[in-house]
């Protein structure tokens, strides 16, 4: 019986030591800094941040979003902001609030390989609670091709909408490349369009606290 319950306490132990190494190494690479490769230099334009508390979305100016990202892409005169997130179809689609949130969705977004979808919400005024960024026309430019490279195109070079599948009426989802993962998340994916763009970021973090610190 000892054997038995020292063999069980033994794989106990190697179970929970996973997470929390994962957790650990996440923390210590998220605050490894990645530097900003241009410093503010002629950083006239501003681009945003925003988090529900977990999952982190881009937002910039209509004014300044690229032809390449907007084409396809549902807004109308009255939007002045459009905002971008990236992550699991099934968790975006049966998971529009925390409340909805269940092990079996949790579980296929971090262990199994799935597709993924854009977000994009509109918005006609700024948030307070956004943090701004100031970028420069190249940061600018990068960021953009960044987030265009993301979406899926159909074999005319159409982006491809899920109708009806927007928590609001001011959202929508777009097929994307890429599948989710615990090694690449939502929050991975922005610092990842951070870094392309030369921008200040993280090492690699999951989370969306490593970036935010960051600009806080």
């Amino acid at each position: 019986m000892k054997v038995i319950l020292r063999n069980i306490f033994k794989w106990f132990l190697y179970i929970l030591i996973i997470p929390l190494t994962y957790i650990l190494i996440s923390l210590v690479l998220s605050l490894i800094t990645i530097n900003r490769v241009d410093g503010v230099k002629n950083a006239d334009k501003t681009i945003f941040l925003s988090t529900n508390g977990v999952h982190l979305e881009i937002i910039m100016p209509k004014k300044d979003i690229a032809g390449s990202v907007l084409s396809g892409i549902r807004y109308d005169h009255n939007d002045n902001y459009l905002s971008f997130g990236w992550g699991d179809e099934n968790f975006y689609i049966n998971t529009p609030t925390w409340g909805d949130l269940t092990f079996n969705n949790a579980f296929k977004a971090i262990f199994l390989k799935s597709p993924t979808l854009v977000h994009v919400t509109r918005y006609r005024r700024k948030k307070s609670d956004w943090i701004a960024i100031k970028v420069n026309d190249s940061e600018l430019q990068k960021l953009n091709h960044y987030v265009f490279k993301t979406f899926v195109l159909n074999d005319d070079g159409t982006k491809i909408i899920l109708k009806n599948k927007g928590y609001t009426a001011n959202d929508d989802f777009y097929k994307a490349k890429g599948n989710y993962s615990c090694f690449k998340t939502c929050n991975s994916w922005v610092n990842t369009g951070f870094k392309e763009s030369g921008l200040t970021s993280c090492l690699w973090t999951p989370f969306d606290f490593g970036l935010l610190n960051k600009y806080k």
